[in-house]
This record gives C-alpha cells, sequence and structure tokens, in this order.
C-alpha cells in the first residue's frame, strides 16, 4: 500500500510565502516505497536520480492556486472535466472539476493539445482544476440521480460550463505518481455544484439517449463522428452508454483502457482487409527524455509494444540496467489483459489510426525508451499522442527487415541484442526463414 506523508520541505518553503507557504508545508504526498529516500532527499540531493524533483514540480503548482485552496467554495468554468475513481469499488467517488477561473479552460483537460508542453505547465494545467467527490455505486448509471444527471449533463457540454462547486470542507492537497491517468489536483467531499445551461454536443447526446445501443458500437460511433477519444472516455466513465439496463460506471482509469481498446480492436478488423504496406518502414520520435521507434513489416497484422526504462527513472529506482517490458498479439489478437497496462492499448490504437489512413495493414514493433530526464508519469495520454505524432512523421524506406531494424535501434541506446531478446517480432525475423525465400 502507498505511504502517506507530509512533505516539509525546506527547500520547497522557502520558495513561497505567506498563504503559498502553508499550503506547500501542508501539502500531502502519496508515494510509492521508499519513501525514506524522499525524506532524506526533501529535494534537495536528487537521491532519485531526476534532475528535479517531480514532488516538488507538483507541490508548487498547488503553491501557485493557494488562494483557491483557502475556500470551499470555487467558482470558475469547467473544461468540462469529471473524475471517477476506482478505490472501494463499486462503490467509488464520482465528482465535477472546476478550476478557480472563468473562460475558455478547454485546455485544462484536453490531453490532445498538451504533446510538447513544458511538463510544469501541464502539471499547472492539472492542479488547477479541483475536484468534488461524493460516493455513488456503478450500479447508480442505470437510474441517474440528480448528481449524477448533473455530471452526465457537464460531460455532454461541448464547451466550458460556468460552475460552482460547493465543499464540505477546504480541498485535500494530496499528490499521487501514477503512469496510468494524468496527474489530479486538490480534492474535496462534495457538497453542491450548479452548472449553467450548457452548449451540449448533439454527437454525444444522441449516443446516452440511444439505450438499445451498445457501449463499444456507441464508443466507435461517437470516434468516426469526430470525438475526441478523452472526450468519449469521460463520457464513458459516467456510464453514459450502453443497453439501458447493463449501464454502469467505470473509474476513469479503467475507461481510458476500455476506450482504447475497443477503438484499436474495431480498426484491426478493418486494417485486416486492406493489401500490406510495400516496404520495410521505420519511424522514430523523440518527447519528454523517451526515445520512440516503430518498425512496420509487409506483412499480416500482428502487433508488439515493449518500454524499456532506465536506472533512476520512475519504475526503475534500484538496478543499474534498463528494465524492459512488453506485449505481443499474433493475427487474431489476444486473449489476456496486457502486463505491461494502459500503454499497449493506447498505442496500439495510434498504430492502427495511421494504418487506416492509408488503407494498409502491416505488422508493427513499437518501442520506448525511457531516460532519468522523464521526473514523471504523465498519463496514458503522453503515450497515446506520442505515437500518432511518430506515425505521422516521415518515414525511412528499407527492402530488408535487417536493415530497418538496424536503422531503427541505432536511434536507441539499449543493444540490438537485448531488444531482440526481448522481443518476439525482432527475434522471430532473425532466425526464422520465410517460405518465400526458396
Amino acid at each position: 500500500m502507498p505511504r502517506r506523508i507530509t512533505w516539509l520541505s525546506n527547500v520547497m518553503a522557502a520558495s513561497v510565502t505567506g498563504l503559498e507557504e502553508d499550503v506547500a508545508k501542508s501539502i500531502e504526498v502519496v508515494e510509492t516505497p521508499p519513501a525514506w529516500m524522499c525524506l532524506a532527499c526533501r529535494g534537495a540531493k536528487l537521491l532519485c536520480g531526476k534532475p528535479r524533483c517531480p514532488i516538488i514540480v507538483k507541490a508548487q503548482a498547488l503553491a501557485k492556486q493557494a488562494p483557491a485552496l483557502a475556500s470551499d467554495e470555487i467558482q470558475g468554468s469547467s473544461p468540462p472535466g469529471v473524475f471517477v475513481g476506482r478505490l472501494g469499488y463499486p462503490k467509488v467517488s464520482i465528482g465535477p472539476m472546476v478550476p478557480p477561473m472563468f473562460g475558455d479552460t478547454t485546455v485544462l483537460d484536453t490531453p490532445e493539445e498538451w504533446l510538447g508542453k513544458p511538463i510544469d505547465q501541464i502539471v499547472d494545467y492539472r492542479y488547477s482544476l479541483i475536484r468534488g467527490s461524493s460516493k455513488a455505486s456503478v450500479e447508480d448509471a442505470k437510474e441517474p440521480g440528480r448528481l449524477l444527471s448533473s455530471l452526465q449533463e457537464l460531460a455532454m457540454a461541448a464547451r466550458p460550463v460556468d460552475t460552482e462547486l460547493k465543499l464540505t470542507k477546504s480541498p485535500r492537497r494530496i499528490l499521487t505518481l501514477s503512469e496510468d491517468t494524468q496527474p489530479y489536483g486538490p480534492s474535496g467531499p462534495l457538497g453542491s455544484f450548479k452548472i449553467d445551461n450548457p452548449s451540449v454536443d448533439r454527437r454525444v447526446q444522441t449516443a446516452y439517449y440511444d439505450r438499445d445501443l451498445d457501449a463499444a458500437g456507441a464508443v466507435g460511433e461517437l470516434y468516426r463522428k469526430g470525438v475526441l477519444v478523452t472526450r468519449i472516455q469521460k463520457a464513458f466513465s459516467l456510464g453514459m452508454f450502453g443497453i439501458g439496463p447493463k449501464r454502469k460506471i467505470v473509474p476513469t482509469r479503467w475507461s481510458i483502457t476500455a476506450v482504447d481498446s475497443s477503438l484499436s480492436l474495431e480498426l484491426v478488423d478493418k486494417i485486416k482487409r486492406y493489401p500490406t504496406v510495400d516496404e520495410y518502414r521505420v519511424y522514430s520520435f523523440g518527447v519528454y527524455d523517451n526515445q520512440y521507434v516503430a518498425i512496420l513489416l509487409p506483412e499480416p497484422w500482428r502487433f508488439e509494444w515493449i518500454e524499456a526504462w532506465f536506472p533512476n527513472t520512475t519504475w526503475n529506482q534500484f538496478t543499474k540496467t534498463p528494465y524492459m517490458i512488453g506485449d505481443y498479439e499474433e493475427y487474431f489478437g489476444r486473449t489476456k489483459y496486457a502486463r505491461v497496462g494502459g500503454c499497449y492499448y493506447s498505442t496500439r490504437l495510434a498504430v492502427t489510426e495511421a494504418l487506416e489512413r492509408e488503407r494498409r495493414q502491416a505488422a508493427a514493433v513499437v518501442l520506448r525508451e525511457t531516460y532519468p530526464g522523464f521526473i514523471m508519469p504523465l498519463g496514458v495520454w503522453n503515450v497515446r499522442e506520442s505515437i500518432r505524432e511518430l506515425m505521422r512523421r516521415p518515414y525511412e524506406r528499407h527492402d530488408t527487415f535487417r536493415g530497418a531494424m538496424e536503422s531503427a535501434l541505432s536511434k536507441m541506446k539499449i543493444s540490438r541484442a537485448k531488444w531482440a531478446r526481448e522481443s518476439v517480432i525482432i527475434s522471430r525475423e532473425l532466425t526464422q526463414t520465410k517460405i518465400s525465400a526458396y
């Protein structure tokens, strides 16, 4: 279980004054062990190996919101933003996310617009959103009560909605490090909230009122109509889609993967009807001290995603060599949840989107190296948008797999031998002779 500690950093406290200092000193940090490292370091010694302390980056973003955090009443324009927790399932926390500001706040909860922006700015976006939290049963989606109905109305909004949020006490300053969801800001027990009449996205509204359309069908229909994936995920999490009696609230973390998986499976079925690409291709892209490469092979659909976390990165604190983990699927897919988590499905979605645009299919192996400069997890959206950008970039053409592989791996730091040991596709291509060779 994570340990909760109170962060009393002299370094951070020296950088803020007055009310901001009180906020900074009272921030609760939820961290994966070993907490002793952070306590011994307090952001000054950088014992974790990162160039900057991720906890202080988050804490400073929270401190900027000091005036709002001093009050249990928040008024502002929700992006729109909603959240569903997973702890206590099937009783979960639900609520709106509201910043203490009015105007066009869309970017605060639209990850599709974040790639390439400074990490500090992304954290500022997230920690400006204050969450009101109330308990609900996942079964409530069958017959939504007043609170859930209001949240669903908020999730249907086409643009930011002026909102008044009242908490029963001042928001708690909780910080979490997660690869599965983007950073989330302060939260407090929800007393009440009011929204102005929103301008409704008719596409989402139509899917919501169609209680004979299953959830997968609704997700696919909205995607084809151009609704952003993250907007679909929000509505999905509030149980807004599916056959009426079967609708359920879904924790935000699970809804992200569910939507990515459903959409990518639909695209896989489509691209299998197309001819294969004509050559071996190599794509590359780097952002946030992550390096990505993809190799497409002129063969029927197969897919592989492998991550390599270097020492002193979030998930590899105590070894002296990169930690590698990946998953693979054959032409007919997989039956078990990928051990590497949500990034597998977000990557599969981005790759199949690119192939669908070309009306082609291919076997694909996508590799990621994460270096110590990546100071904190940003969420699955970071991988999805990075791979989307990767697949939009110009690619190298090669006549052979070996040539493509050598080019791709020359852009990475880990040796070819290690990648070959870890990768099903690479090892097979290097060791198996195809019948077409005779």
